[in-house]
């Protein structure tokens, strides 16, 4: 038995094209947040992305929602910290909407109950920016709840980002985890693979939705959604 099996959501676990997702959902969130004072949706999205920005580069000395609020305010040119409440609101209502630019993913319950008997521990390793209120409703378009990992790393309680192999050695720190008794299953040749396996963890890499934009030859596992069952099966 592995010690544990880590998922990412996005193009992983929620198939999706990541690109088309973030523009409808950042639409949204643009629209939904002009009642609230910010009524120039570019300088929010810009905002935004420089927040991502900070997070992505954060060196593990404050959590990555501390470092996104004090980057997204100094952007806006106001304290912004005030509306994190306004922002989780749309993350559990109006971000719903945005189910309709992903797609379908029968075997995600499948695949977690069987990683819950192939492994002591299950986690969700999705890129920590989003608030644990986004990871949550992203999680029940496919029907799967927080409950069903041992940890979801979020922008509160991380303070590493993908691609950084830091983020991966955090988390096996927090579970003393031997690297290479665990499995990271992810899309993302740079931030699954290459990441995951610079702290030493072996990767399956699910090639429905790949992202390998430098074109880099795939030597490790790999496959479809419904490869990964039967590669699971045979652990």
């Amino acid at each position: 038995m592995l010690q544990a099996i880590l998922y990412d959501l996005d193009g992983t676990l929620l198939p999706m094209d990541n690109d088309y997702f973030t523009k409808v959902y950042l639409s949204m969130l643009a629209k939904t947040a002009m009642p609230w004072g910010y009524t120039d949706p570019e300088a929010l999205i810009r905002a935004m992305w420089v927040g991502v920005k900070a997070m992505v580069t954060n060196d593990g000395t404050k959590p990555n929602q501390k470092a996104f609020w004090d980057t997204f305010s100094h952007v806006i040119g106001k304290d912004a910290s005030g509306d994190e409440e306004k922002f989780n609101d749309f993350y559990t209502k109006g971000f719903m909407d945005a189910k309709a630019a992903t797609g379908e993913a029968p075997l995600a319950r499948k695949v977690v109950e069987l990683s819950r008997q192939k492994a002591e521990h299950v986690i969700l390793a999705t890129n920590p920016i989003f608030p644990p209120v986004a990871d949550a409703s992203r999680l029940s378009w496919i029907g799967l709840k927080m409950e069903d990992f041992d940890l979801v790393t979020d922008y509160c309680n991380s303070s590493f980002c993908k691609p950084n192999p830091d983020y991966y050695r955090a988390i096996l720190d927090q579970f003393g985890l031997d690297p290479a008794q665990c499995l990271m299953v992810g899309n993302n040749v740079t931030e699954d693979w290459q990441a995951a396996a610079a702290a030493g963890i072996p990767c399956y890499l699910v090639t429905d939705h790949i992202i390998n934009p430098e074109h880099v030859p795939i030597t490790c596992p790999n496959g479809s959604y419904e490869d990964l069952a039967a590669y699971l099966e045979q652990l």
